[in-house]
């Protein structure tokens, strides 16, 4: 996810946005750099470089597979989730078919509509910024996709897990379903859904689509995956792109896998600024979702308005219905919010 407002196509352009914009607010990337085993590995990994990776990556496969607890051939991999999605779209769509996603949703899910030539459709989230699963059911009727983002982007809502069984049970059997959990890991774990056990209920539905880009933080790798009944991996494996995968996303997710303790403190870590940032606001009389990721989102409420991060370096995510999406980061960053919305010119915009 790329917003027009800050471009990041070069180094120098990396340069400039770490010089603007120093808590990078707005793309809900991990604040923390590699943890040090999976560094380590990353640099050892240099020497092989002048070597083609695996044509199909098989062994990163193998790997996932065997830390989510399903066979190798349920799982396909692809540049992040967005490579995952967009790989699935040119699989199992054909031009002029349709898909039905939420509205504010991922900025990814319209463009990789049209680079599929899909017809997108949007279902309002309701007033608590959560999924109208009832209207995306009957949306699905006419759908070859539709989208479920659990926990959503950008409000961080999470449908319960018995709402989101009820609605698989009512789509068609010819509509595919999306789940996107690529902030599965800062959900708690009695919030989770099996999905192993999901894919097992729903084999002709479901394809389950997460992302080492969030809490894992390798995002400038690109390395996401997919989940799926065999009959399904098999068609989106077949679209799978020869030395699409690069060499580093092996060793990066093997040494994330083995240093499950340190991700899981840094999970922890991100998940209490989250919780301390949504109390500040709550006591400046802003009022924000229950978000279960990395960030915190203010409704379009009247009360938040981007002019609050105008001049102040900040660049959050806001949306055209007056909505703002903020990664959470260090205290040093939530401290640089809790001022800019408190700053005079904001509360005269709220």
């Amino acid at each position: 996810m790329k917003p027009a407002s800050n471009p990041v196509s070069t180094a120098a352009g990396g340069a400039a946005r770490t010089a603007v914009d120093p808590f990078a607010l707005s793309l809900n990337e991990n604040p923390f750099p590699p943890l040090p085993a999976v560094r380590s590995a990353l640099v050892r990994s240099i020497d092989a470089v002048n070597r083609y990776p695996e044509v199909l990556p098989e062994r990163l496969r193998h790997v996932i597979a065997g830390r989510i607890g399903v066979h190798p051939n349920q799982v396909v991999l692809g540049a992040g989730a967005t490579g995952v999605i967009l790989q699935a779209l040119h699989a199992l769509t054909d031009p002029g078919d349709t898909i039905v996603m939420a509205a504010p949703t991922f900025d990814g899910y319209p463009i990789v509509a049209q680079m599929t030539r899909l017809n997108s459709v949007t279902v309002p989230l309701d007033q608590d910024g959560h999924h109208d699963l009832d209207a995306l059911a009957e949306a699905a009727v006419d759908a070859r996709v539709v989208v479920v983002c659990r926990p959503h982007n950008p409000t961080g809502t999470l449908e319960p897990t018995a709402a989101v069984l009820d609605f698989l049970r009512r789509v068609p059997s010819t509509t595919i379903v999306l789940l996107d959990e690529a902030y599965i890991e800062f959900v708690a774990p009695e919030h989770r859904i099996d999905a192993s056990e999901l894919i097992a209920c729903f084999p002709n539905v479901v394809v389950v689509v997460r992302t080492f880009s969030k809490a894992y933080g390798l995002a400038g790798l690109r390395i996401g995956y997919g989940l799926a009944a065999a009959e399904l991996t098999r068609t989106l494996w077949a679209h799978q792109l020869p030395f699409g995968i690069a060499i580093t996303s092996l060793v990066a997710v093997a040494a994330s896998y083995a240093a499950e303790d340190q991700l899981l403190h840094r999970v922890r870590l991100i998940t209490a600024e989250r919780g301390y940032l949504r109390m500040r606001l709550s006591g400046m009389g802003i009022y924000t979702t229950d978000a279960h990721a990395n960030f915190t989102y203010l409704p379009p409420s009247g009360r938040v308005h981007r002019d609050a991060f105008a001049q102040t370096g900040l660049h959050v995510r806001c949306y055209p219905d007056g909505g703002a999406r903020i990664t959470v980061g260090n205290r040093a960053s939530s401290l640089a919010v809790l001022s800019a919305l408190g700053r005079p010119t904001a509360r005269t915009a709220r």
